[in-house]
This record gives C-alpha cells, structure tokens and sequence, in this order.
C-alpha cells in the first residue's frame, strides 16, 4: 500500500516493534479466534471483530468507524477472505488516522520561527510525566536544541527532585524552588531564564493533581497568565501525558484534562509493558489532538516521536 514506506531507521523501528509486541500478540491471538473456521469477511466475522477492537481498547467509537470502513470494502470486493483481513484492517486504520493532518512525525523537532518554543507538560501522578520531560530534554538536546527545564510541579518534593536527576543526566539547567513554592513563580522564572541564555525549547514540569478540578484548571490558568508576562504566547504546546497501560482510564483522563485546560498535544507512555497499544489508535482518532509522542521502554532512546504509518505498520506487522 502506499502508505506505507520506510520511515524509520532500521533501529528506530526495531525498538517500536519490541515496544508494541504484547499488544499485538494479544490482538492477534483473539483474532485468530475471531476468524477460527470462517473463509470469508461475514457478519459473524465482524461481530467478531467489532469485540476483538473494543477489548484491545480500542474505544467503541472508533472500533465502529472501522468496522463501517470494512463493511464497506466487503460490499465492494464481494468476497473477502479471512486471510485478508490482517492487510485490510492495516489499511482502513491508517485510511482513518490519515484523515487527521497529525502523526506524520519522523524526528524530534519544534517550529523554527518560536524562540524559546514553550511545553508545558500536564498528566497526573504516576504517569511518566517527568521521565517523559527528561528523555524530551535528552531528544531535544541531541537534535541540537538548547533546553530549560523548568520544576513547577511544587506539590511534590519527589517531582522536583526527579526533575533535578534528569537534568543532571542529560546536562540542561533547571530552574527550581522549594516544595511549596508557587508554581506559577516557578514558571515565570523558568522563562525569563530561557529568554537570558537564548535557550530554543522549554519544558516546564506541573502538578498531576485532578481530585479537584477547578483546583488544577485555576493553577494553569495561572501558570499560563503569569508565562505570558514573559513570553506574550506562551505556552506553545500544552502536552498532556498519559499511561496507555491503563487502557480505557487514559480516554477518562484526557477527557478529564480537556476539560480542564486546552490540550494541544499528547505523549501516550508504558506501551512496551501492556497488551493495550490499541488505546493510541483510540485516542488519536476520538480526541482530535495530535498523539506526538509514545513510550516504548524504559531506556532514553525508547521514547519516540509518533508517527501513525510506523505505527499501523508494527501493529499489523
């Protein structure tokens, strides 16, 4: 198919193929169930697979537009055959993800024309919100960024603390107060720091809190304000990081944040250790907000920019 070229590098891709290994035994093993005795695409065969979608959550919604996608191939074609419906789905699941202008990513990269380039990264505790920020730092550093870190996560000792780890490891300044700290402050200082050393990219760090929404939605609105004291548009991208190991719980949380403050990106972690990578496709169809970023493993090389056709491509592989 078309679609489909050599995008990654050869290494790239092997990792990415490693990472989203149990979800795909664990979809191919029920779909091979699914298909157990039938030759052709009928409609017992896509009751079948409409629940073999749902329980690798993929989410009902997008689960039916696939399923209306290969309706559609099979009213067309006429005759089906079973042992075409691996390629079939690889097909219409990207023909979907490509309907969004989003996924086409190859490398770590932020718009030239925005200096510093301001994430601000959001997610609840637990999530690999600040191991994400620090293999960003890492990626951007060896693409040739200067980079700040930023420690407005104040609410946790061990949040600043994990932060301060990163940057050592990956060589960035960080700015940071003590816990308690107001956060805002914390962000302010992060960007006229930035502004000073010329710094190309900011990742400033808040806290994952949502027992209390109108709490968390006034603290980034805040953080928000105050940034812009500095930097009149920032932030520039308000990444929201998710744990796709918790499947249908990652669909609550985005909702939950959307709700809370405008989302204008996603970093879905901790593929490499569920049978849930279907969640991605999901996510990246039903919320409109472009997936940039997925967590394959634990090393710093394992986070990888998301890209939907290497991804199609090592699910259905």
């Amino acid at each position: 198919m078309s679609l489909f070229k050599k995008i990654f590098s050869k290494e790239k891709k092997e990792t990415l193929d490693k990472g989203l290994e149990k979800s795909k035994t664990s979809f191919f093993d029920k779909l091979s169930k699914a298909v157990a005795g039938k030759s052709k695409v009928d409609d017992a065969v896509l009751d079948n697979l409409e629940e073999v979608l749902v329980t690798s959550d993929v989410g009902v919604n997008t689960t039916l537009k696939i399923i209306e996608r290969i309706e559609a191939r099979v009213a067309k074609d006429k005759y089906l055959g079973t042992d075409e419906l691996n390629k079939i789905l690889r097909e219409e699941i990207a023909g979907l993800l490509s309907e969004t202008n989003t996924g086409n990513a190859t490398q770590f990269e932020v718009p030239k024309k925005t200096t510093p380039y301001v994430i601000m990264v959001v997610g609840v505790n637990g999530v690999g919100k600040t191991t994400t920020i620090g293999k960003l730092a890492y990626q951007f550093k060896k693409a040739g960024k200067k980079v700040v870190l930023g420690a407005a996560d104040t609410f946790r000792a061990a949040a600043i603390d994990q932060l301060q780890i990163w940057a050592d490891r990956t060589d960035v300044p960080i700015v940071k107060q003590s816990m308690g700290s107001d956060p805002a402050s914390v962000a302010f200082d992060t960007l006229q720091s930035a502004v000073n050393q010329n710094a190309d990219v900011v990742l400033i760090d808040t806290a994952g809190r949502l027992h209390n929404k109108v709490n968390l939605m006034n603290e980034l609105s805040k953080v928000k304000r105050v940034m812009q004291k500095v930097i009149p548009d920032a932030p520039h991208d308000v990444l929201l990081v998710l744990d796709g190991s918790t499947g249908q719980n990652a669909f609550e949380q985005a909702k939950q944040f959307t709700n809370a403050t405008e989302v204008t990106s996603l970093a879905v972690t901790k593929l490499d250790g569920t049978a849930k990578g279907g969640v991605v496709i999901g996510i990246s169809d039903q919320f409109k907000i472009p997936v940039s970023y997925i967590g394959v493993g634990e090393g710093v090389e394992d986070l990888q920019v998301f890209n939907k056709f290497e991804f199609v491509d090592s699910f259905f592989k």
